[in-house]
Order: C-alpha cells, then sequence, then structure tokens
C-alpha cells in the first residue's frame, strides 16, 4: 500500500465526520469502551506514532509519547488526523523498500504501516460513525487492499469492507462467526508463513 492511500483513507473520515462536528462527542464510538471523540483522538495519535516508529528503526524506543487531547473540539481533532495523515504519508513517500520500523505484531515496512493506517482510518471511521449514528462504507477498492496486505488469510469470497470489518473483530462473516482476537500481518507479505491466526 502507499501513501496515497493513507490520504484516501484520512479523507474518507474527515469527510464523514466533518458533517457530525456539532453533534455529541462523548458518545459511546459503536461496541467499543471508547468515545467517539477518543477515537477519534486515537486514530490521531496512532498516525503520528506510525511515521515516528517507521523512521525510528525495528527496535523499540518507548522514549516518545505522542497525545491528542480528546476534550478538544471535534473540528480540532479531525484537524489533527488530517495532520497525521500526511505526515505518514509524506514519511512513506520518502522511505525506501527495506526500511523497517518497529510494530508489536512485527517489524513494518512503509506498505506495513500504510496499511495499518488505512485500517485505523477505515474501521474507526466506522466505529465513530456507528456512535454519531451515521452509515459509513468506504471505497471497496481501498478496503481490499487494507485486507490483502494485513490479512492475507481472510477470506476471498466476500465483499471487501465487511471481510475488513469481519478481519478486525467487528462482526460476523457469513457463516464465520466474529473474532474474539485479532491480529494484522504488518511485515512485508513475502514473510507471511501461511498459516491462518484465528484458526
Amino acid at each position: 500500500m502507499h501513501s496515497d492511500d493513507v490520504r484516501a483513507a484520512a479523507a474518507a473520515c474527515t469527510g464523514l465526520l466533518r458533517g457530525a462536528v456539532g453533534r455529541d462527542w462523548s458518545v459511546r464510538a459503536g461496541d467499543l469502551d471508547m468515545t467517539v471523540a477518543q477515537v477519534v483522538a486515537h486514530v490521531g495519535e496512532s498516525l503520528l506514532f506510525y511515521a515516528a516508529d517507521l523512521v525510528g528503526g525495528p527496535v523499540l524506543n518507548d522514549a516518545l509519547e505522542v497525545r491528542v487531547r480528546p476534550d478538544r473540539p471535534p473540528a480540532a481533532l479531525l484537524g489533527i488526523v488530517g495532520t497525521g495523515a500526511e505526515v505518514l504519508a509524506s514519511t512513506v513517500e520518502s522511505c525506501d523498500d527495506e526500511v523497517r520500523g518497529y510494530h508489536a505484531s512485527g517489524a513494518a515496512d512503509a506498505s506495513g504501516f500504510a496499511a495499518m493506517a488505512c485500517d485505523e482510518l477505515l474501521v474507526h471511521t466506522d466505529d465513530a460513525a456507528r456512535g454519531l449514528g451515521l452509515a459509513f462504507e468506504p471505497d471497496a477498492r481501498l478496503a481490499g487492499h487494507v485486507v490483502r496486505r494485513l490479512f492475507p488469510w481472510a477470506p476471498h469470497d466476500e465483499r471487501s469492507w465487511p471481510t475488513l470489518r469481519w478481519a478486525n473483530g467487528r462482526a460476523p462473516l457469513g457463516g464465520r462467526p466474529r473474532l474474539a482476537d485479532w491480529r494484522w500481518h504488518c511485515a512485508p507479505l513475502d514473510e507471511w508463513d501461511g498459516t491462518d491466526p484465528t484458526r
């Protein structure tokens, strides 16, 4: 995945939620134990962390703390999401293919960080939308890219957006139950060992 995917996912997020800045963002975000404001702040933090982790190398460095204040107005939180997405997209563009950064799920390359960012943006926008009583369905092609990059074991016989929600433990998929535990494959795809961690 690439920098333009991160920008597209951020545009989908902010485009939907900008129309709801006058609503109550203290409500619960979907099934999460977070408010809408907290989950949007979390997305902003994640994007900025991913940029730092990508250039920081594959070893954990816990000296950095990034905090986005969820008590700020919704428009300000969306501004941070846009800023974080652009910082990460620019970082992805500047990195060679062999660059690896730290993530608890594995040493991710630029493609992996771009995919994780898109996953955060799309799935958490859906969480926020559900809390606000809005409908959200992102571009099917973008959702499909995220599924194939982060969840190579996911089924290929369903639509991409429901499959992405299933892979993130948000909903059942066809006859497959909702996942209680889920994970990413954020290292390069050629390092996937072919196993399905959901089984």
